[in-house]
């Protein structure tokens, strides 16, 4: 089933509307490490990136975190929404901080190992969510260029600087409400999807 959804990127923040719906690439997840050799997706989400507004998603960010994870070199990520959209996507969002006293450069590593990935810059690319219950892995997903669709553009955060991020993933199945959220260098973290 091919699907066509239209992405209208702020800066940091892109509110996406399904227009048609978007390819599913997961594949079998072999046990929830975040690490591991997993097999890739196949298919990429066919999508167009423009300008334009903040999504609805954001408006959870003044409310609890879903979750909150500690990475390398005092950078902190709140996940405070994961919205289920109709368009068969997944779209999580909240904030990477720097909660040291120093200028943080910003790993590499978080985009991920692919290539297609790595070569459109620094991106938290690498994202994964895992259902447990179904046994799948659901990576970022990719406009018909191979950018991902996921925050991109920071190499750095200074001292106490926050910025918001938003990924999105297929959605799993309906019955399916949490799932295990993993970024390389960041433990995991079960989420809670709504919608």
């Amino acid at each position: 089933m091919r699907m066509r959804f239209t992405a209208k990127a702020g800066r940091g923040v892109v509110a996406l509307t399904a227009v048609a719906g978007l390819a599913v690439g997961a594949t079998a997840c072999s046990g929830g490490g975040g690490d591991g050799d997993d097999e890739k997706p196949q298919n990429s989400a066919s999508a167009s990136q423009g300008n334009g507004s903040q999504p609805s998603a954001q408006e959870g960010q003044s409310e609890e975190p879903l979750a909150e994870v500690k990475g390398p070199s005092g950078l902190l990520l709140q996940l405070t929404s994961a919205v289920r959209d109709a368009g068969g996507f997944i779209t999580v969002s909240g904030a990477l901080k720097n909660d040291s006293g120093t200028e943080v450069v910003v790993p590499s590593a978080l985009s991920g190992n692919e290539t297609e990935i790595i070569n459109n810059g620094l991106s938290l690319g690498g994202a994964t969510l895992v259902d447990s219950k179904s046994k799948k892995r659901y990576y970022v997903l990719r406009d018909t260029e191979g950018r991902p669709l996921t925050t991109t553009g920071f190499s750095t955060l200074k001292a106490g600087e926050s910025i918001d991020v938003f990924l999105q993933f297929p959605s799993p199945p309906a019955d399916t409400t949490d799932v295990s959220f993993q970024l390389p260098l960041f433990p995991s973290a079960v989420i809670k999807v709504s919608g």
